[in-house]
C-alpha cells in the first residue's frame, strides 16, 4: 500500500471506483509529467450528495463537504490513472467552480473543504495554486465541481 494510501486510510477515507465517462472526454490527459483532470462533482455511489445553489438550498459548511467529497473523486481519478498515488509529486492547481445564488460571493470558503483536504494528504506537495469561481449553473445542478492539475513522476 502507498504511503498516500495510508494516510487516506488514517483519514477515514476510501477511494471509490473511478467512474466511466459518460459523455466524450478523457477524464484524465498527460501532457510530459502534468496530468490534467477533467470536472468532478460532489456524487458518492453515483448520486450527487447534495444539489443546490450555495446560499439558496446549501450553506457554506455543506458546500465545504461538497468540495471535500468532489477532491476525493479527483483523487479516484487519479489513482485509477496512474495506478499509486505515492507517483505524485505535486498539486499545481485547482480549478473550483461553485454553483452559486445571486449575492452569494463566498465562493473561496467553500472550496477550502478541498484545499484543506488535499494539504492533509500530500502536505506540502498538496499546496497549490487555485481559483474559487462562482457560476449561476453547474451541470445536474451539483453545488460544486472542481479540475486539478498534477505533476507527476514516472
Amino acid at each position: 500500500m502507498s504511503q498516500i494510501e495510508k494516510r487516506l486510510e488514517q483519514l477515514g477515507i476510501q477511494l471509490p471506483a473511478a467512474p466511466a465517462p459518460k459523455f466524450t472526454y478523457l477524464p484524465c490527459n498527460r501532457t510530459g509529467n502534468l496530468l490534467y483532470l477533467s470536472g468532478q462533482d460532489c456524487r458518492i455511489n453515483g448520486v450527487l450528495m447534495y444539489e443546490g445553489k450555495l446560499g439558496q438550498e446549501i450553506t457554506i459548511e455543506q458546500g465545504q463537504a461538497a468540495a471535500k467529497q468532489t477532491i476525493i473523486n479527483c483523487l479516484a481519478e487519479l489513482k485509477n490513472y496512474l495506478g499509486d498515488l505515492d507517483r505524485v509529486v505535486k498539486i499545481v492547481k485547482m480549478l473550483g467552480l461553485v454553483n452559486s445564488a445571486p449575492g452569494f460571493s463566498d465562493q473561496p470558503y467553500v472550496i477550502n473543504g478541498a484545499s484543506d483536504f488535499l494539504v492533509e494528504v500530500f502536505g506540502e506537495n498538496g499546496k497549490h495554486a487555485r481559483s474559487a469561481i462562482g457560476t449561476n449553473e453547474l451541470p445536474f445542478n451539483t453545488p460544486v465541481e472542481i479540475e486539478i492539475i498534477v505533476e507527476i513522476r514516472d
